[in-house]
């Protein structure tokens, strides 16, 4: 699966990159339909502690899919949007059966 990372205002580590593809890589066992995967790594200025924001749009067969998480961490929105995608991904895998 390709997996493309984005940042808006920052220059992002490679650890962070390796991070985010290994959490990505994981999904296709759940559904195999997965073209690739566009990341969107943005920091907000505020007074806000949780100003990372993580935007993943997922393509897969038939539809993409779209999460937008923030939070205190990168790491943690990844997180937070790798669970919301494998909930989305499941879905879709049972509409598609459905069908």
């Amino acid at each position: 699966m390709n997996v493309k990372i984005n940042t808006v205002h920052f220059k992002s580590d490679k650890k962070l990159e390796t991070f985010i593809t290994e959490k990505l890589q994981k999904l296709p066992s759940i559904y195999d339909g997965i073209i690739g995967s566009e990341v969107m790594l943005r920091l907000e200025n505020s007074e806000n502690k949780e100003n990372k924001i993580v935007e993943v749009r997922m393509i897969v067969k038939g539809n993409d899919l779209f999460v937008k998480k923030q939070s205190k961490t990168f790491e943690d929105a990844i997180d937070q949007s790798v669970e919301a995608l494998k909930k989305q991904l499941v879905k879709h895998k049972e509409k598609i059966k459905g069908m």
